[in-house]
């Protein structure tokens, strides 16, 4: 199998999708922010001291997947027509997971504006926290959906 972002001569290139059939195009990527218990306290009660964590991560990650062909160099612009984020607070982790489904009819899929999109909501936490914690990490982003185009459906194992 070759990869698709490379010429014959190996150089780097953006696919031509101009022969691929438009259809419609879902794809939905999850990952997660874990923080000590006393962090995850700040989300739950709302005294963060930049805000409201959970609605300003899921504005950065809805944006972040509009600009993702802007960030990523061999991505086609796409003309997305949903983009959600759901942050879920969840102390057994301790932190937040987060999940971005990316859905548009178009010629090619929308797997990196769900990964920007889970991405950029997970630095956002970050960062809205980094004040209270240090140490937090970012885990376990991937792809757990992808539907539609030429190669169809692909869901990732639990």
């Amino acid at each position: 199998m070759s990869l698709s972002h490379f010429d014959a001569e190996g150089q780097a290139h953006m696919v031509d999708v101009s022969d691929k059939a438009e259809t419609d195009r879902t794809a939905v990527a999850e990952g997660a922010v874990v923080m000590r218990p006393e962090t995850l306290a700040h989300v739950l009660a709302g005294t963060a001291k930049k805000g409201d964590v959970l609605g300003i991560a899921r504005i950065a990650g809805i944006m972040a997947a509009k600009k993702t062909s802007d960030l990523i160099p061999l991505c086609h612009p796409l003309p997305i027509s949903k983009v959600s984020l759901d942050l879920t607070p969840d102390e057994a982790l301790p932190g937040v997971r987060i999940t971005a489904t990316v859905r548009t009819t178009g010629r090619t899929g929308v797997e990196m504006e769900a990964l920007t999109a889970v991405s950029v909501a997970a630095l956002t936490v970050y960062d809205m926290l980094k004040a209270v914690e240090k140490s937090m990490r970012i885990e376990g982003i991937r792809v757990m959906l992808k539907d539609g185009g030429k190669s169809g459906r692909y869901e990732a194992e639990a």
